[in-house]
Order: C-alpha cells, then structure tokens, then sequence
C-alpha cells in the first residue's frame, strides 16, 4: 500500500468543500459548507423526515482465507465555532459564530473477515464537548482581544460484519452511526452541524489479501457486486493503479485509483476548478479581500501565502498540463 498517495486522496476527501473560492467568510458560498459526507445526529434526522442522514453504510467484496487480516479506519470533520471578543484595536471583519473544523480518526482493532462472519464487530467512539479560549495579538504583539472555540459533543458507533459468499470470498459491510443526544432540539442545519460527522468517509485495508473493485469487477462477480449496499458512500480502489489492497469509501464520486495531479503545489479544497484558473484568481484578489482570509481560517490563509510565494516555474507546471487521453483504437472514425 502507497500511504503517501492514499492519504493525499484521503484528505482531498476530508476537505472537498471545506472553503471556496474567493474563501471570504462573507462570500455567499461560504455561508453554508460542508455539503459532503454529513451523519446528522437521529433526533435531526427524524425531524426532517429522514432526508438528512444519521448513518452511512458501505459493502464491499474481499479474497482472502483465514489469514486474512482487515483494517478499517473513520474519518471526519468535527466543527468548532470560532468567536471573537476584541478589543476596537483588533478590527477584525470575522463573522460570529465562524465554523473552522478538527480531523477526527477512529481506528478499529485489526480482525479476519472470517471472524466477523460469526462475530461481529463494534466501535464506540465519543469527542466530549470543550471551549479553548487563546489571546489574540496585534501585529506587534499586544494582547487585543480573545479567541473563543468551541466544540459540542459528539458519539457514535462503528459496525463491521462479513459474509462468506464464496470460496475464499467475503462481502465486508461497514455501518457508521451518529448516536449523539441532543439536550435540546436543533432547529437550524448549522445547530445540528455542530454536533454532525461531516466529510465522513472510511478507509479498508488487508493483508493477506485483496478487495475486488465494485466498478469494473470480474465477470465472474459482476452479479454479486451488484448486490452490494452503499449509502451515502461509494467504495474505490486506492494507491498505484493495479494494488488491491485498499478500499476508499468516498462520499464523493470517484474512480478506481484517483490522483492528485502532480502540478498541484497543495490543497485547494475544490475539486472541481483547475489549480491553475484558482491561483490566478486568488492573485487578483484585492488587500482588503486577503486580509479578511488572514483573519478568518488557518487553512485558507496557508492558500493565500502558499500562492503569492509561488514561483514562475510552478505556474508554468499549472498551465497546459493534459490529463486522461487515451489511444485510439484501430477503425475508430
């Protein structure tokens, strides 16, 4: 297994969304994020009628025999609230209530699909409520104010089972559920989200054997991948084209094998813009648009320094790059 790759995919993944283009706390688009992935709490879930998810699932197809050893890892985002109590020196433009967000895994213990088939698996995970107050300074490190962050409970569970459906073959499903209570009832998407798994996804892995990819499967498994359930989530093969061994289940529409394009100098937390088109417009953004990044979000301010330092030679890397042509076969018009 390539960790590098899988874990550049894995992230893209975990931040698809996380902030766009112009990545201004006051653009429109900013307003509401995190539309991937989202394990409402049930309660929610209820009161809209469950169109708002409190669980995902994935099923997905393994060889292997009794060696065979499975490793299953959750990823998501738990969201925080980032307020500011200034001073009139700080002049910040943030809005209350700014939702940043912590990276959150859950690792289950390793087990053989062969074990789950007569004993399945569960994981109980719990992120406890917490508030962080840190001072906030001004350019030449006076105290002006305070940052308060704060984060509500979250809990939930991990269920993993299999099914022997063939000689030295396994269907693996894995149920992710958000079971948090909530003290009182979550009128607004944003109340919920506090207390939601967001960019939810899993990642499988085995030794001693291989998962079959539910895109292109065998002829001879078409009809039993075909009855595996996925919701809310699709199952990918992962790492360099050709290993088996690591499933991405991506609440995003994904291929086997997806890259990150080698010209990208870091994450851009869009997937469907071109690297080169962002960077060009996050140059012409004006002195008072990049300060409010600056003061809005980590992760968007890394962006904005990442670009304006970028050299000419990267640029040219961006520009002109051609993915995905393929050779045309004989007799095509």
């Amino acid at each position: 297994m390539n960790l590098a790759k899988v874990d550049q995919i894995a992230k893209a993944v975990l931040y698809e969304g996380y902030m766009l283009y112009p990545y201004r706390p006051s653009s429109v688009k900013n307003r509401q994020r995190w539309n991937f992935g989202v394990v409402y709490p049930q309660a929610y879930s209820d009161a809209q009628g469950g169109e708002e998810p409190a669980s995902m699932g994935t099923e997905c197809l393994v060889c292997g025999n009794a060696d065979t050893v499975l490793e299953v890892k959750l990823r998501f985002l738990h969201l925080q609230t980032r307020s500011n109590h200034e001073s009139k020196e700080a002049g910040s433009s943030l809005p209350d209530g700014w939702q940043e967000a912590l990276e959150r895994d859950v690792d289950l213990q390793h087990c053989s699909p062969e074990t789950l088939c007569r004993e399945p698996l569960r994981k109980t995970f719990a992120f406890p409520a917490e508030t962080q107050v840190d001072p906030e300074h001004a350019s030449r490190g006076k105290a002006v104010g305070a940052v308060v962050r704060r984060q509500e409970a979250i809990q939930g569970t991990v269920d993993v089972a299999a099914e022997r459906v063939g000689t030295d073959l396994f269907k693996v499903s894995v149920v992710v559920r958000n079971n948090t209570l909530l003290e009182t009832f979550a009128s607004t998407r944003d109340e919920a989200l506090m207390h939601s798994l967001v960019s939810t996804h899993l990642i499988l892995s085995v030794e001693g054997g291989e998962f079959v990819s539910l895109l292109e499967p065998p002829a001879e498994l078409q009809e039993l991948a075909a009855q595996c359930q996925n919701v809310g989530v699709w199952p990918v093969l992962v790492g360099e084209p050709g290993q088996r061994d690591t499933i991405l289940a991506s609440p995003i529409i994904l291929y086997d094998y997806p890259q990150i394009a080698p010209e990208s100098a870091g994450d851009l937390f869009d997937g469907t813009e071109i690297d080169e088109i962002l960077s060009l417009r996050i140059l012409t953004l004006t002195e008072e648009e990049k300060h409010e990044i600056r003061q809005s979000d980590e992760r968007a301010r890394q962006i904005l320094e990442r670009t304006e330092s970028m050299p000419a030679e990267q640029f040219m890397k961006l520009h002109g790059a051609v993915r995905g042509l393929r050779p045309l076969g004989e007799g095509t018009p």
